[in-house]
């Protein structure tokens, strides 16, 4: 191997691990009240989906699915939607609260 070729599968491998370096940094947290709102919906929406995949699973026949775990990924699904919704309607109610509120 030539001494060329070794130099360009040197800077090859740095540019890799620059990028990787990149790659790797953790992004920055937002604190708002916003993006804790939206991780919150987030969260919601990805335990719906795991449910309704473990619900397909099932219905499919996937080994190592059971009726009980999907009734209970059912259930803890509603739950968070229906406690979800609850928020939103007090976020609303506090809304027209402070909107209303004469100065």
């Amino acid at each position: 191997m030539s001494i060329q070729a070794i130099e360009g599968v040197l800077q090859q491998m740095q540019t890799q691990a620059l990028q990787a370096a990149n790659i790797a940094k953790p992004l920055p947290v937002q604190s708002g009240f916003a993006s804790q709102l939206t991780a919150a919906v987030e969260k919601i929406n990805q335990t719906r989906l795991s449910a309704v995949k473990q619900a397909q699973d099932f219905t499919l026949g996937a080994p190592g699915v059971e009726l009980n775990d999907v009734m209970v990924n059912m259930q803890k699904s509603n739950i968070s939607l229906q406690m979800g919704i609850q928020i939103r309607n007090k976020l609303i109610s506090a809304y027209h609260e402070i909107m209303n509120i004469q100065v």
